[in-house]
């Protein structure tokens, strides 16, 4: 067989057939480099085949069995796919359950042999296997011809009709042909850490002959992440400290005036970050900066007093928001807290473009004349979207006369080549000067974790909530008490107030249904966290016909257009509504201090940093606000969750015990950053992340412009394609 390449189309490689490559292509997986860093997701030691009278509740297990009897049903509500069958040994049989797979039927008909490896529960009728995977065989096949001179079996993210199985089939028409790989990754820093080569680790990977080989192979996939990450990291910083950058001046006569025209004292975490902010921007290197903090900690602020410090000193700020409603917001904070400041400002989004000269002198421009009041500098600060730089505006693009700094709202919602964007615009009209850049997030991330993840920025904190907020008190409820709590959002809204009704997602998706099953297998109304899991359309049927009739009960959601959404929002703000039946678009950009409930269906389904940020979208008004968790799930998990944001003291707190309970994917999201599982699981790990850095710094200070290591500083830009953390 000719060799193959990582580049190399599974469609050249001989022996996968049409079958497997519509299969693999379905999850875009295309090449051999594409397949080969498919890891497995855990390992299945079936050298060990477990007697079924041997099984014990708790334990991971396999079997050799025969499918005596196998049955297919939907859960009472119609959804979910129910899969149970009787398995039977010599020794004596055993139940199964497979949720969601009813495809299981037809590879499982009574008679069939297979291996069966999964974890042992106990119910009310007994014990029985959940989900477990499983492996075909004919009667003349015995163990040692599927499994030979191994004692681990690769179990991989599966997708409907392609199996671990099958993607061992396919790895096994690659691996052999495999073409010999250079490895990036210096030879010294192997060997210092123990780590094996790349060629040795893709086998260990996927065919380990060992429980040791397979982690050590998962370990060194898991620092190259990390170690690429702290390189790239360590480069941009050392990349920004030779660019120049707009000196702002610190006016302490003009910061003191913006203070005074605040309607409140800023907390302590304000002044420090306001001051780390104005002492940043002041230098001749450009400030790379994320502001932390929870929501309605008062981060606008700051970032509005920095712009307008900008304007002072002659430069323009752009401040990006992630949405129009956000953009629009804080355009109307700042006409509403600072409507004497000198200069004009402007905001554009889709459906706005404003410029605001103070003395409540407002004008409504065509999109042409706002962009050349920009471009000409008249305009000093120019609020909007992403919009303002979107490709697809071509010449309508804003275009900055002397840009000094950028303002990302929300920054894991933008990516680096958007703000490379502006970057770019503005070295066109000033060359040699980099704007600042201050990024802000609600999302409260773990010191730790934001290091990692955002290395090559310096790191601000407000860990404390404005003077005079009060508390919001927050419950459980379970199903049996859901009327009572109904009864009491009605009563506060007949006092005058507002509730905001957070669902999960718009339509159900049976395959994102994170189960709680009963003991006995079954499907349990009032303990499942999947049964009456809400969507957005439904609840507001629900909500407006069956039980707030009486009530005006509005919806949105992100499939809405933007003039929509906006005016759903603004007929909530000024109280056409009184119920707002929202997805988790309602996370960002929302500041209805009328509004003092949040009620959350199906809690369990989210983050405890998203509840966290769901929560603080009331109490932000005079009225005792109130935040009501609505979980149909009896799992102990899920009741540590919750029980751990009713006793959070702060956003950062409740992150750190996130992080330890469902891991950084929670808070960062795995698709969003772009960086593996393998790594996700990596940033748990401080000494892993500690030995990423050295081994970059080690790097860095034998040879900073990676002239001597090209393969890697290759491998390098191919990894910053691929992640998106800002």
């Amino acid at each position: 067989m000719n060799s193959v390449s990582l580049k190399t189309p599974l469609s050249a490689v001989k022996g996968i057939g049409p079958k497997f490559l519509d299969k693999l292509e379905k999850i875009d997986i295309k090449t051999a480099g594409d397949l080969l860093w498919h890891f497995p997701v855990r390992y299945d030691d079936w050298s060990h085949v477990t007697d079924v009278k041997d099984l014990r509740p708790g334990e991971y297990a396999v079997i050799r069995a025969e499918v005596k009897k196998i049955g297919f049903r939907k859960s009472w509500i119609q959804k979910l796919a129910i899969v149970e069958a009787v398995l039977e040994d010599e020794s004596g049989s055993v139940r199964t359950i497979w949720f969601g797979q009813p495809f299981i039927k037809k590879v499982l008909g009574e008679g069939k042999q297979a291996f069966f490896s999964g974890k042992v529960l106990a119910g009310k009728k007994g014990i029985f296997l959940s989900n477990p995977a499983y492996e075909t065989v004919s009667d003349e096949e015995n163990i040692d011809e599927l499994f030979p001179k191994r004692e681990l079996l690769a179990i991989y993210p599966e997708t409907k009709g392609l199996t671990s199985k099958g993607i061992r089939f396919v790895i096994n028409k690659v691996l052999p042909n495999l073409e010999r790989i250079p490895d990036f990754i210096p030879g010294e820093i192997l060997k210092k850490n123990g780590f094996p080569e790349i060629n040795q680790a893709l086998r260990d990977v996927h065919i380990p002959k060992s429980s040791a080989e397979a982690n050590a192979a998962k370990e060194r996939f898991a620092f190259e992440e990390l170690f690429l990450l702290q390189l790239g990291h360590l480069l941009e910083k050392k990349r920004l400290a030779r660019t120049k950058a707009p000196s702002i001046e610190f006016n302490l006569d003009f910061v003191k005036w913006a203070l005074g025209e605040l309607p409140y004292g800023l907390t302590f975490s304000q002044k420090r970050s306001l001051y780390e902010v104005l002492k940043d921007i002041e230098r001749h290197q450009p400030m790379n900066r994320l502001l932390q903090g929870d929501v309605g900690s008062g981060k606008t602020v700051i970032a509005l007093i920095a712009a307008m410090e900008t304007a002072e000193s002659g430069y323009q700020a752009v401040f990006m928001a992630p949405t129009e409603i956000l953009a629009s917001q804080h355009y109307q904070t700042f006409k509403k807290l600072f409507s004497d400041f000198g200069h004009p400002i402007g905001l554009m989004t889709a459906k706005s473009k404003l410029a605001f000269y103070g003395d409540n002198l407002e004008s409504e421009m065509k999109k042409k004349d706002l962009l050349q009041e920009v471009e000409n500098g008249r305009i000093k600060i120019l609020i909007g979207t992403h919009a303002l730089i979107a490709k697809s505006s071509g010449e309508n693009k804003a275009r900055f006369n002397n840009l000094g700094l950028i303002v990302v709202d929300e920054q894991h919602r933008f990516g680096v080549r958007q703000r490379a964007e502006l970057v770019q615009n503005q070295a066109r009209k000033s060359p040699g000067l980099t704007p600042h850049f201050l990024s802000m997030s609600a999302t409260p991330i773990p010191r730790t974790l934001a290091i990692t993840i955002f290395g090559d920025l310096d790191l601000s904190t407000i860990d404390e909530l404005p003077q005079g907020r009060k508390p919001i008190i927050t419950k459980v409820v379970d199903p049996l008490n859901r009327d009572k709590a109904y009864a009491f959002i009605r009563g506060e809204i007949r006092k005058g107030r507002q509730a905001f009704v957070v669902c999960p997602r718009i339509e159900s998706r049976e395959d994102d249904y994170e189960y709680d099953f009963s003991e006995d297998g079954k499907t349990d109304a009032r303990k499942s966290g999947w049964s009456e899991t809400k969507t957005v359309k439904k609840e507001y049927e629900r909500l407006s016909k069956k039980v707030f009739p009486d009530l005006k009960v509005a919806m949105i959601h992100g499939k809405m257009k933007a003039e929509e959404k906006q005016k759903t929002m603004e007929d909530f703000k000024t109280r056409k509504s009184d119920i707002l039946v929202s997805t988790s678009v309602i996370e960002v950009g929302v500041d209805i201090p009328n509004a003092t409930i949040m009620m959350i269906e199906g809690a369990e389904r989210f983050g405890l940093a998203q509840l966290y940020q769901f929560r603080g979208r009331v109490g932000r008004g005079e009225h005792q606000s109130f935040c009501v968790l609505f979980t149909e799930s009896s799992n102990e998990t899920t009741r540590q969750r919750l029980k751990a944001l009713l006793e959070a003291k702060n956003g950062f707190e409740l992150a750190e015990k996130d992080l330890e309970i469902r891991g950084p994917g929670a808070l960062l999201g795995s698709e969003q950053t772009g960086l593996p599982d393998t790594t996700m699981r990596a940033l748990r790990n401080p000494a892993m992340i500690k030995l990423g850095r050295q081994s970059a710094e080690e790097i860095i200070v034998k040879d900073p412009t990676l002239r001597s290591y090209p393969a890697l500083k290759e491998r390098l830009e191919k990894f910053k394609e691929n992640i998106h953390l800002e």
